[in-house]
């Protein structure tokens, strides 16, 4: 189902608060709150990957998040880069097997 529909759209706009919809692929979207600064990041599958995360973690430095997974024994299930659209990311797989996107913006 894309995250993106109106009943999607209704419940986290209307009922969670989250109003603004900064951007959405059909199977990305990215809802947030002008009042409270919350964010959430729902993602389907990934256009680009192997294995779809469950969820998307911003990190200011997303060189030193590989480093510290790889050495921490974590497994990589897709690797460190950049991807088209300008976002710098990788997946880890959790210790429970949920599919983590750990992303950052180069320069910000």
């Amino acid at each position: 189902m894309p995250v993106t529909g109106p009943p999607a759209k209704s419940f986290y706009a209307d009922y969670l608060g989250l109003s603004t919809e900064e951007f959405h692929l059909g199977w990305v979207a990215r809802y947030s709150s002008p009042h409270t600064g919350a964010v959430v990041q729902l993602v389907t599958r990934d256009a680009a990957a192997p294995e779809d995360p469950v969820v998307s973690v911003l990190v200011d430095d997303v060189e030193t998040a590989y480093a510290d997974a790889v050495r921490r024994g974590y497994e990589i299930v897709h690797p460190l880069g950049t991807e088209d659209w300008g976002v710098h990311r990788f997946f880890v797989r959790a210790p429970d097997g949920t599919v983590v996107n750990v992303v950052g913006h180069p320069g910000g």
